[in-house]
């Protein structure tokens, strides 16, 4: 199949393919003798891989890593588990500063009065929080 069966097959776009080409994230496909990347079973899982691992928010790094794991039938469970967990902690990590993030702003958003006046709290708040 060609780049673009082979997208819509792994649910990633041709673009984001040749990236995943470009950084060596993936290797490059076979060319067939009109010089048209050819893919096959073996790249779409690969490239299916890499899209469950983005839909969880790995990094291409961790997904680097996660790739190296998977491909080594021999590697301790426990190196998968290890990534996944410092990934969790990351995630963990942004959900409490989005939390704070919604609560300062649903805050502001309750103090303004949203009417004519010029008053405005997030406005003001945007203000003290450049200097």
């Amino acid at each position: 199949m060609n780049i673009g069966d082979a997208a819509r097959a792994s649910g990633v776009s041709a673009k984001m393919i040749r990236h995943y080409e470009s950084i060596g994230l993936v290797p490059p496909p076979a060319r067939s003798e009109a010089d048209y990347r050819v893919y096959g079973e073996r790249e779409l899982h690969l490239l299916r891989f890499i899209r469950h691992s983005r839909d969880l928010g790995f990094s291409l790094k961790q997904i680097r890593a996660l790739l190296g794991l998977w491909q080594d039938r021999e590697r301790p469970s426990r190196e998968v588990r290890d990534l996944a967990q410092q990934h969790l902690d990351e995630l963990e990590t942004k959900l409490a500063e989005l939390q704070a993030m919604k609560a300062t702003l649903q805050q502001l958003v309750h103090s303004c009065h949203g009417d004519e006046r010029p008053d405005c709290p997030i406005l003001d708040s945007l203000e003290d929080g450049s200097r």
